[in-house]
Parts: C-alpha cells; structure tokens; sequence
C-alpha cells in the first residue's frame, strides 16, 4: 500500500442484471445514466463503472451502445470524469468478444476479469498482446480479482512479464462466492495477503448491507472503494437508498471520518495515468 494517494470513489450504478424494477432509479438508458454519473460526480465520485443494456434490457458490450452512452455522460459531467467500461461475460461473450469491444470503443479505461478473460495457459498470448495493445492505445486497465486465487494468478502473469504495468490497477470482489452474497470487511484479509505487493492500486466493491463497512476498512487501509446499485441498494442502517449518489456519499463520509481526502476526478486520472 501506498500512502498519500488520495482516496478513489468509483460508483457503479446499475450493473448487468437490475432493471428499474429492482429500483425505480436505476439507470439503464444514456440519459439516465448521465444523469446519475452527474449526481454522483456532485457526490464525491471520481469515475464511472459503465454497462450498457440492449433493446431487450439485456446486457451488451456493443461499441454503438457505449459510444452513445459516453457521450452522454460526457456531456453531464465534463472532461475530467472518468468512464470506465466493463467487458463482463455475463455468460454472453468470451474473451475474442471482450477484447473485440474494448478495440471497437477505445474507452479511456475498462474492466477486465483475468479469470474470464485469460482463462488458461493458452489464452497467455493473447491477453498479453492485448494488454499491451491497451498501453499503447492509452486505455487504462483496472483487472477485477475474484478470490485470492485469482490475485496469485494476477501476480504471476506480472513476474512472467505477460502484464507489464508499473503500478496495477485492481478491484478485489469481496463476498461473490459466500453463501448468502453478503460482504463483510474482513473479506478482504486474504485478497491482501495474497497480493503481497505494496505497489498496487487496489480497490474493494462488496455485496448487501455492509458494502460501506468494507469501503470503509478499504479506505482506512489505503485501498479504494466501488459502491452502487450493480451489487448493492442498502445504506448502512438498512435502509433502501434513494439513488446511488447516497451510497457514494456514505462512501466520502468514510473517508472524512477516516481524515483521508477524496480524489477529485483530476487527482483520480493523475493516479491512474487516465489522460488522452
């Protein structure tokens, strides 16, 4: 871990899977989506966790649908916000797909889950060819690490020189696996020990009620936090959340408590090395 980075709001506002009937504010279409990229920029955000959703509401990684919906985030937010998209599987897409809409979009950043998209030893090649591929594009990766399985993996493409990047960007997935879907801080404990290296940005997204708690601990450990409605829609006290610029703001009252500052969306991509 590093001290002095400022800390990293990341809001996720809707995920693969919930619709508006799982919440009445949930954004799915580009406006919507802006304007809740909007509200939770106000809130303290510095970046936006992207998905998109077809005719039918089902997930999609089709590049006309993300170009709409950058735009229009763009538009709401300003330069400076940074939209991340997400290349999930969702059972839908492999990793030819995956790589295929990140080349089609060139995002300033995206998501990518190792263990989806660089599944085995054969697909080593690939997945290093396209992450360099990235590094030249100046598309900045955050790899989404789902047990401490996943981080050793991580770990050894990096030592084998596959992933080549001075200081990773990861997201630790607490709670997935658990039996009730419900994170707790001291998930994160093994995803740490795993890692072992005080070099990279790492942040936590977590399930259910307690996703503040362990953006909290995460913050309180240098570590950064994911929170919104694609895994969560419970404040702290159980309650439903309006919106989730809510659950942002929960997220910077942590960090005020804590007394470390939140990037704004300039610290955020003068961190990340995100500029074009």
């Amino acid at each position: 871990m590093t001290d002095g980075d400022p800390a990293l709001i990341m809001v996720a506002p809707n995920g693969a899977r919930k619709t508006p009937a799982d919440h009445p504010v949930l954004p799915v279409g580009p406006e919507a989506l802006a304007r809740t990229a909007a509200v939770c920029a106000e809130a303290g955000a510095s970046i936006l966790h992207l998905h998109v959703r077809d005719a039918s509401m089902a997930h999609s990684l089709d590049p006309a649908l993300y170009r709409d919906a950058i735009a229009a985030v763009r538009r709401e937010t300003g330069p400076e916000f940074i939209i991340q998209i997400t290349t999930e599987a969702v059972g839908r897409y492999g990793p030819d797909e995956q790589m295929a809409s990140v080349r089609a979009v060139r995002p300033e950043a995206a998501s990518l889950a190792v263990r989806e998209m660089c599944p085995d030893a054969d697909s080593e090649t690939a997945f290093a060819e396209f992450c360099e591929w990235m590094a030249r594009e100046n598309v900045v990766p955050q790899f989404i690490l789902y047990d401490p399985a996943d981080v050793r993996r991580f770990a050894d493409l990096r030592r084998r020189g596959l992933v080549v990047i001075d200081r990773p960007f990861v997201l630790y997935v607490l709670g997935r696996y658990s039996a009730d879907r419900q994170s707790a801080p001291r998930d994160m404990i093994p995803f740490i020990d795993a890692a072992d290296d005080d070099e990279w940005i790492w942040a936590v997204c977590a399930f259910g009620r307690r996703e503040g708690a362990c953006a909290a601990a995460a913050l309180a450990l240098d570590g950064h936090a994911r929170v919104g409605f694609e895994n969560n829609m419970l404040l702290a006290d159980g309650r439903t959340a309006p919106d989730n610029a809510a659950l942002v703001a929960q997220a910077v009252a942590a960090a005020e408590l804590i007394g470390r500052p939140v990037a704004s969306a300039r610290s955020a991509r003068n961190l990340l090395g995100v500029d074009r």
